[in-house]
């Protein structure tokens, strides 16, 4: 037996409501996205990215809202993984299934929301995409202030710090000017002070997903808010689970509950779980866990049917024809027949690796640390960035949109979170 030393999670600051209760507010904030999304779930929506207009009216008329709350519920329910676009079908993501029973879902669905703010608010018109992004980056640093004050803070406060954000920003770049300038004069029909202009965007855009409120001169992060900044300061890691008691569980259980094991201890309570069971009906059970919206638990299935070894051989054999285990499937293949796993993923096409990329990266964003998200990059077989984001825009994942936000909310070199936010952008608007 192994014994691993974890340590305690952190405590949510004091006077944070209990998840229960802030599961509650995120069903209060995404209340029309559900609405929509169960309308588009049953095959009454086209799938274009921006709801289509014969769509949008039916919507409109079915569910008696107005088309822009309709409109700005369909992008909201696409962000926070209640929907998914398979081809020209809208499905119910698997947040939307769990929506009323798992209040961690629900959690997990809002902060996909309020990672995507600056999609789900327009930026104001006529600035520059670099003034844009430039805010966007300096937001982190704008909502720890406010959650470090735990109160109400001035819009001047936080105006300054955007201000500093953004000029350490600049000089981060080697932008400063060197030697004697003109002042420049703004743009025709721009603000003379863009960071305000900026800042108003980014609060009133935050505000619109629930994570604060503003005041006659002030911003005061909700409870949900508060809960959130707090767990990405944190960078909470979610103890090992025990492997005690796993063999009674079912499979999605026992795969949740052996995630962050090693892969050696992850193993040996692989074969105690089958050792339990007829090999048929855990195979079976294995590959409906495999066939669900959880990408974390799709990949840990395929490693439990190593396992299993030959007798698994036919049934992985005969998922080989659909689409999201296919990948999967070929590697498992490719290893059974006696390919080096380091040389397995020379039988994926570009197309498949990619898709593979995509959706474990879905699985790092629901489940894992910022950091492994930022180092899964390094296994895409595009070999730069730029060729990724083209090849990852083309291959249709329906998690796309919220693997490329959650990987520009990480990443700390500023030019290629950027070019990131920029790609999540074009998918999510449909454009190219």
């Amino acid at each position: 037996m192994t014994t691993r030393r974890t340590r305690p999670a952190p405590r949510p600051p004091e006077g944070t409501p209990p998840p229960a209760e802030l599961a509650r507010q995120a069903r209060a904030v995404l209340a029309d996205a559900v609405r929509i999304a169960h309308w588009a779930a049953d095959g009454t929506s086209t799938g274009s990215a921006p709801l289509a207009a014969q769509a949008l009216r039916r919507a409109s008329a079915a569910l008696e809202l107005p088309p822009a709350q309709v409109r700005a519920g369909w992008d909201r329910a696409r962000l926070a993984g209640l929907i998914e676009l398979h081809g020209d079908t809208a499905r119910p993501g698997w947040r939307l299934r769990a929506w009323d029973r798992d209040d961690s879902a629900v959690l997990r669905g809002w902060v996909a929301l309020f990672d995507a703010w600056s999609l789900v608010h327009a930026s104001p018109d006529g600035i520059e995409a670099t003034a844009v992004a430039e805010a966007v980056e300096a937001v982190p640093q704008v909502l720890s202030l406010l959650q470090l004050s735990a109160g109400p803070v001035t819009v001047p406060a936080l105006l300054d710090l955007l201000g500093q954000r953004v000029a350490e920003l600049h000089e981060e770049r080697c932008e400063v000017p060197y030697g004697p300038q003109e002042r420049p004069v703004p743009p025709a029909g721009h603000p003379a002070d863009l960071n305000a202009l900026l800042l108003d965007w980014a609060l009133e855009g935050l505000a619109s997903v629930g994570a604060l409120t503003l005041g006659a001169g002030h911003a005061t992060l909700t409870p949900l808010g508060n809960w959130a900044v707090w767990v990405k300061l944190e960078q909470i890691c979610v103890a090992a689970q025990s492997p005690a008691g796993n063999i009674e569980q079912s499979a999605a259980d026992m795969l949740l509950g052996c995630a962050r094991l090693t892969p050696g201890p992850a193993r040996a309570e692989y074969r105690a779980w089958l050792a339990a069971r007829p090999v048929g009906s855990a195979v079976a059970e294995l590959l409906a866990v495999a066939r669900g919206e959880d990408a974390l638990l799709r990949g840990l299935a395929f490693e439990a049917l190593r396992v299993v070894g030959a007798p698994a051989e036919p049934v992985v054999r005969s998922v080989v024809t659909e689409a999201p285990l296919r990948p999967y499937a070929l590697l498992w293949l490719a290893e059974y027949e006696g390919t080096d796993p380091d040389d397995a993923q020379d039988v994926l096409s570009r197309e498949e690796a990619t898709w593979l990329w995509v959706d474990t990266a879905a699985a790092v964003a629901d489940h894992g640390e910022t950091g492994l998200l930022v180092r899964h990059l390094d296994s895409a077989v595009q070999g730069t960035v730029p060729a990724l984001l083209d090849e990852v825009r083309a291959v249709g994942h329906p998690r796309t949109v919220q693997v490329l936000v959650a990987l520009a909310a990480a990443h700390p070199d500023p030019a290629l979170a950027k070019a990131v936010r920029r790609a999540a952008f074009q998918v999510h608007t449909g454009g190219v």
